[in-house]
């Protein structure tokens, strides 16, 4: 495996500025490529704007763009040109925003963009993606937290890693809240699902994915889940190429 992953759990931490916590992984990951220009797919973001979709994802482009040029990255959308996959194909990285899953698989499905880009990540193309960008690369979106605004064609991912990840992983309801954890939701997906695994990636926490080597990265440790046994925890900075 040629791929180069950087799977982010999660954009911006409560207080700080857009994509503020992770922005020196994003330099370090573009830069250890050479890369100059990032592919941006802001298909998940549906509610930035009332006007249109168009308008949220103009305004969508606008923000990530502009924390990009500060790293000295020049951002492209795939919204923007008439054909996407030929962008894709041309591409030197690919960025996918976070936001509303569902949305983004049925955008990705329907425009082509999404065997474009597994074909050019599996052969070594850069990708990252935070949250919903995070879900895309797993086989299916099964493990998202996101409500189905939209049926996608497909449940089916880039499947880029074999495990699934569930982003912005907590460990308990927020207080007065007395449904499920979201264990249980993930219990829940392991019944039907027996030999997937799940990884709780919690927010403020990264994988980078270097062909059959992965790392765990950030400030946070992350929680895996399999059918049948007990969850184990994970420190930062572990190696968990078993999962692939």
């Amino acid at each position: 495996m040629k791929r180069k992953l950087l799977l982010i759990s999660n954009s911006t931490m409560a207080g700080e500025d857009y994509l503020g916590w992770p922005q020196k992984y994003i330099k370090d990951f573009l830069n250890s490529e050479n890369i100059k220009k990032v592919t941006f797919v802001p298909y998940a973001g549906v509610g930035l704007c009332t006007e249109s979709l168009k308008a949220s994802y103009d305004l969508y482009t606008k923000r990530v763009s502009e924390v990009f040029i500060k790293l000295g990255f020049e951002v492209t959308s795939v919204h923007q040109v008439s054909d996407p996959v030929a962008l894709v194909n041309e591409s030197e990285s690919i960025a996918v925003g976070g936001g509303n899953t569902f949305h983004l698989v049925s955008e990705m499905q329907k425009t082509g963009i999404m065997d474009a880009i597994k074909e050019r990540a599996l052969d070594g193309m850069p990708y990252m993606g935070w949250s919903a960008g995070s879900n895309v690369a797993c086989p299916s979106l099964m493990t998202t937290n996101d409500m189905p605004i939209i049926e996608p064609p497909s449940f089916n991912c880039m499947g880029l890693i074999p495990f699934q990840i569930n982003p912005h992983y907590l460990d308990a309801n927020p207080k007065g809240h007395g449904g499920e954890t979201r264990e249980q939701r993930i219990e829940e997906f392991l019944v039907v699902n027996r030999t997937i695994q799940v990884l709780g990636l919690r927010e403020a926490s990264m994988l980078y994915v270097d062909g059959d080597n992965i790392k765990l990265l950030g400030s946070k440790d992350a929680r895996l889940f399999m059918f049948g046994s007990k969850p184990k925890e994970f420190k930062v900075g572990s190696d968990l190429s078993f999962l692939l």
